[in-house]
């Protein structure tokens, strides 16, 4: 009789459990360890699974009275909508210059994404590769990942390319991660898109351990178990790690339970409820042991500013009008992703035109930073007593790369108000 084998499956909460090899790995888990015999999976559970360790004690979460209260808020800059329209050599060149100006006037990170497959954000399919180039054109600035989507990569990759990063800006990364929801991203891995949000959730504990420098348990090409451990040595001992949230209250609370800090947007989302779900966030992090207090929430905003808000408005109107329209396709695949079938492209041109509209002057008013200094204070308040550490400066949605860079010195002058 032949031996029984076990998978090693883990959740999004971090338990592992012992699976049978002959049976379907269970809804809500992901594998870890590749079959394998009993006690092989059980030593790999022992070394893997830090909760069998005893248990964090739940945190208190301070009354608002015992916060301190407070007027600072942080200035990042996000780079998401570039394409490489007519530029031959030089499309990354406001990148760079962007961050040059952010590293000498006292912002806090650059954030990189994840892209595939589409002309708007085509500069950006590995934020790895890019931020290696922005760590030597910089200094000071945190280099974040915004995001990486963890299930379209081998755990093992992501720690040895982030780790070249790391050493390449002497200690600067932080990795936002994102389990994905445009299907066609998933021509990578395929298998794994309807068990994302598991995969990602397994995988960046993966990460943290690899970043560690702790083995890594895997299956060689003769399917011989082996152990691993990533190289280079990256300088920072801790991995700070971000969780991409967008409107789900279970996202933000899964966010908090595993001891990330929180990136999200104002997309589909005012402040008030952005301001609920933070909440939410904080109490996860302190039922699960971890100080609710130093969990960091950064918050994206359209981003462009100029001296009057006539200006900017005609500046920024017909741009924001055709980042929308190019992003139809995909509007249509994050709505169908929370359970929304809507079908823009069947609209007409005028109530398009409309919808559009509609869509930027409710973004104007209040969910971005779209005005002048004095205009766009009472947003960066509403977001500092909403719990916000930092907001996340998303530039390049359809301004020209020179009336971005333009605009930076206003926005520097706004984040100075705020320091």
């Amino acid at each position: 009789m032949s031996e029984q084998l076990f998978r090693v499956v883990v959740d999004m909460a971090g338990r592992h459990a012992l699976w049978p090899a002959a049976r379907t790995v269970p809804t809500g888990w992901c594998e870890t360890l590749a079959p394998s015999s009993r006690e092989l999976a059980l030593a790999y559970v022992q070394q893997q699974w830090h909760a069998l360790q005893p248990r964090r004690k739940p945190r208190s979460i301070a009354a608002p009275s015992q916060l301190a209260k407070r007027r600072t808020i942080d200035f990042s800059l996000m780079f998401f909508g570039s394409d490489e329209g007519n530029a031959a050599r030089e499309k990354y060149e406001m990148v760079l210059q962007a961050s040059r100006f952010a590293d000498e006037h006292g912002f806090s990170a650059v954030w990189v994404p994840e892209r595939h497959f589409t002309r708007m954000g085509s500069l950006y399919p590995n934020p790895a590769v890019l931020h290696a180039a922005i760590a030597r054109e910089t200094k000071r600035l945190r280099l974040r990942a915004g995001s990486v989507v963890l299930p379209l990569h081998h755990v093992v990759r992501i720690a040895e390319e982030w780790a070249v990063v790391d050493n390449l800006s002497n200690g600067r990364i932080e990795l936002s991660f994102a389990p994905g929801w445009n299907p066609g991203d998933f021509v990578f891995a395929p298998d794994r898109y309807s068990s994302r949000y598991d995969v990602m959730y397994a995988g960046l504990q993966q990460v943290r351990r690899l970043w560690a420098g702790e083995l890594f348990d895997a299956i060689d090409g003769e399917g011989k178990p082996i152990q691993v451990r990533t190289y280079p040595t990256p300088v920072q001992k801790h991995l700070t790690i971000w969780i991409t949230c967008a409107g789900s209250e279970r996202s933000f609370q899964q966010a908090g339970t595993v001891g990330a800090n929180l990136l999200t947007h104002l997309f589909d989302q005012d402040v008030e409820t952005l301001s609920k779900k933070i909440k939410l966030y904080r109490e996860a992090r302190a039922a699960a042991g971890y100080d609710p207090a130093t969990g960091r929430v950064a918050v994206t905003l359209h981003t462009f500013l100029g001296d009057t808000l006539d200006g900017v408005k005609e500046q920024v109107r017909g741009p924001y009008a055709e980042y929308l329209k190019a992003n139809l396709g995909l509007l249509e695949k994050l709505a169908a992703s929370r359970g929304v079938q809507v079908d823009l492209k069947r609209l007409a041109a005028d109530e398009l035109s409309l919808a559009i509209e509609w869509l930027f002057e409710k973004f104007l008013k209040a969910r971005s930073l779209m005005g002048t200094p004095e205009s766009c204070t009472e947003i960066v308040d509403q977001l500092i007593a909403s719990d916000v550490q930092d907001i996340a400066c998303l530039i390049d949605f359809g301004p020209s790369a020179q009336a971005i860079l333009k605009s930076l010195p206003l926005l520097a002058k706004l984040a100075e108000r705020f320091r």
